[in-house]
């Protein structure tokens, strides 16, 4: 399948060049290896199949952003000490988790330009290894005696579970309202986003308003990372990508592009939208005629000044801090966001 992708750096705020992840982590780098090593440590098991395939899954990439806006957000708070990376490393178990159960969902074969993890070791094996990761962060979140973080941390994971079921029950529905579709990305993604930056403010032992500013400032840069994600499926380069273009479409999920091409595009992109939908396929020739729509009704651009919108609002909550190389690079991680091209 072929397409004449617009990637989405072309569209980056004020046409300024984003900093990269390398620039932006550069003050928690040790921290972020840290967490690299607490993973390899705690998926070691004597069943030796764990182990191989938690290998596996990190050696396929990964951006490690959840983790490293909580050792950032830590950080920004005033923290130091050994506790931040023990989060951090709960919480990339806890996104291991829903992302090899999401792919076992979803039917995906690849992740990040390699086969799925359910495609090599099969559901059933696959299934148990998300479990797996599941307790272990909540394990590994218990040898520190901190109920209100553990709290926090069920808290999140839970409402990640009901996005998932709930996206499930509007998959395949075409006429899905933009409320709703914002429910999910809010369930699926914002709510952990904010649990990370809260946790970093709660082992600073912040004020409550700075607290909730941490929880603001995540919550809306995972409403921005998500709504760009989407948006990727109709704008980026498949090989750069690492999965197939169009996969949401396949899926029966509706996002906010479509969202908003169905509102502008009248009979003519309502059919096709439906059609692709029923049948969970898409030709070449009605993909290149959904990305022609997109751009002709402007549905790609309406959806990406959303992102913008979530990303200046996550900046906006760090106005609570003073400035510093934290703030900073935490002020800078949105921009990066909205220029990712995979």
């Amino acid at each position: 399948m072929t397409n004449s992708p617009v990637p989405l750096s072309d569209r980056a705020q004020n046409g300024s060049v984003p900093a990269d992840l390398t620039q932006i982590f550069e003050p928690i780098r040790a921290d972020l290896e840290a967490v690299e090593q607490e993973f390899v440590r705690h998926i070691q098991s004597r069943v030796a199949l764990i182990p191989e395939m938690g290998r596996y899954i990190q050696n396929s990439g990964g951006k490690r952003v959840r983790p490293a806006v909580l050792l950032m957000a830590s950080r920004l708070s005033g923290y130091e000490g050994a506790r931040a990376v023990l989060y951090a490393s709960v919480v990339e178990f806890i996104h291991t988790a829903t992302l090899v159960h999401d792919d076992i969902i979803d039917g995906a074969d690849l992740r990040r330009g390699r086969m799925a993890v359910h495609s090599r070791w099969g559901n059933d094996i696959t299934v148990l290894l998300g479990d797996y990761l599941y307790i272990k962060s909540m394990a590994m979140a218990l040898t520190e005696d901190s109920l209100e973080i553990i709290r926090l941390l069920c808290d999140v994971t839970l409402r990640m579970i009901e996005g998932e079921l709930y996206q499930l029950t509007k998959t395949g529905i075409v006429d899905i309202a933009e409320e709703e579709h914002f429910e999910i990305i809010r369930r699926k993604t914002a709510f952990l986003f904010g649990g990370c930056a809260e946790i970093g403010g709660m082992l600073g032992r912040v004020t409550p308003e700075r607290e909730n500013a941490l929880r603001e400032y995540g919550f809306n840069l995972g409403i921005a990372f998500q709504l760009v994600d989407d948006l990727l499926d109709y704008t980026a380069d498949q090989i750069a990508l690492g999965k197939p273009i169009g996969g949401d479409l396949r899926e029966g999920k509706v996002t906010l592009p479509i969202i908003f091409l169905l509102q502008r595009g009248g009979h003519e992109a309502d059919r096709l939208i439906r059609t692709v939908v029923e049948n969970r396929t898409v030709s070449p020739e009605q993909w290149r005629e959904i990305l022609r729509l997109l751009r002709e009704h402007g549905a790609t651009d309406l959806a990406y000044e959303r992102a913008v919108e979530y990303a200046n609002r996550a900046k906006g909550w760090l106005d609570a801090f003073p400035p510093s190389r934290e703030r900073d690079a935490l002020m800078a991680l949105p921009d990066y966001v909205l220029a990712r091209d995979r």
